[in-house]
This record gives C-alpha cells, sequence and structure tokens, in this order.
C-alpha cells in the first residue's frame, strides 16, 4: 500500500503523544540539560585510561605500549614512553606513559584503541558533554584528565568491567601460581645440594 510507512509511523507518533499523558514511558523527550537521559552500556564517545586502587598515577594499566598510537586511524594519540618503570598490576615492572594524550578534537569514537590494547588499559567513556571555548588546549586531554578508575569504569559498564576483572584476576592467579611452583622448585634444588657434597659414609676409614 502507497504510504503505509508513513501512516505507521503516524501512528506510532499518536501513541507516544497521548500515552505520555499517563505513563512517563512514551515520553521520547527530557528537558535537557535539567533532566538527563541515562546512558545505555554499549554507548561509547570517547576513551579513558584506566587505574587500580586510589592513586591514578601509580595504578594506571598502560605500559606505553603503543599499539593504541599506531592503530588510530585519525592519529590522535601521542605516547612518551618513561625513562624508568613501575611494578603492574602481577607485580612486573613495565615502561609506563610519561605523557600520554588524545586529542579529542580528531577522535572518531571508533573504538579501535579499545580493541587492539593487550592490558585493558583504555576504554571508552559516555561522558559526551566536552565542548570548551579553547579550541586548542582545551580539546588536547592529557594522561591525568584522561585517567579514570575501575569503579568508575563497573558504574558506566558493569558487564564489560566485570568479564575484564575475572579475566585480569585469572591471569594473576597463573603469573603467581607458576612464580610459587619456581620458588618450590629453587627450594627443592637448594635442599638436595648440601646432601650431594656431603663425604660418603666410609670414605675416611678407607683413606687411613
Amino acid at each position: 500500500m502507497l504510504g503505509e510507512g508513513i501512516l505507521k509511523g503516524l501512528a506510532e507518533t499518536a501513541r507516544n503523544f497521548a500515552g505520555s499523558f499517563v505513563s512517563k514511558e512514551r515520553l521520547t523527550t527530557v528537558q535537557y540539560p535539567e533532566e538527563r537521559a541515562p546512558a545505555i552500556e554499549a554507548s561509547r564517545v570517547f576513551p579513558f585510561l584506566v587505574y587500580d586502587g586510589p592513586e591514578w598515577e601509580a595504578g594506571l594499566r598502560c605500559v606505553a605500549c603503543q599499539i593504541c598510537e599506531k592503530e588510530c586511524p585519525p592519529k590522535c594519540i601521542y605516547i612518551e614512553k618513561s625513562k624508568d618503570k613501575k611494578p603492574d598490576y602481577v607485580g612486573k615492572l613495565q615502561i609506563y606513559p610519561a605523557r600520554f594524550d588524545i586529542d579529542v578534537s580528531v577522535c572518531m569514537s571508533c573504538q579501535i584503541c579499545v580493541e587492539v590494547c593487550p592490558f585493558e588499559a583504555i576504554k571508552m567513556d559516555t561522558e559526551f558533554e566536552l565542548a570548551t571555548d579553547d579550541r586548542f588546549g582545551g580539546l588536547l586531554h592529557d594522561r591525568k584528565s584522561l585517567a579514570k578508575s575501575n569503579e568508575y569504569y563497573h558504574t558506566i559498564h558493569p558487564t564489560e568491567a566485570a568479564e575484564v576483572d575475572a579475566r585480569l584476576a585469572e591471569e594473576k592467579a597463573k603469573v603467581e601460581e607458576k612464580a610459587r611452583a619456581a620458588a618450590a622448585a629453587a627450594a627443592a634444588k637448594a635442599a638436595e645440594a648440601p646432601k650431594s657434597e656431603a663425604p660418603k659414609t666410609g670414605e675416611g676409614t678407607e683413606a687411613q
């Protein structure tokens, strides 16, 4: 039927209009900025850096591997490696970013940086109110402004964050188990060494 789609759209609009007087679920708009629609979990805007613990600088997961910088299509990520190292979540000494900047005016929210990161260090935020009157420095976010806690990550992407935490905990447990096994093997080897070096019984008598 000619115009069937238009008639269905008009009927849906009429139902929402009439229903909005009796049901809040029928309201399709909010009085922004006084009212704000909650962001859905799958939404993504710009990246942020995840850190663990209370201190953002010490807890950054990023190890400055620069994979995200190389894979970024619009080249809006800038990373400089540190000269020293700090322990990561499993206690291994790692390089960390001395500089990590993202130009949000260039970022296309493609999420490729998140997908290629092997350390679960960069994720997509849901915050979209990033407008500023400084179109140069104000749109270049450094590592401090990008750093957000793992608890914040859980509030905006709870399902994804829980899966990441479980995977990281499993990896950490494997590393710790491997370290314990290596320590036990080293201790057993050290205990056997004095026994092998001790003289056999009767050797002193035969020499006499």
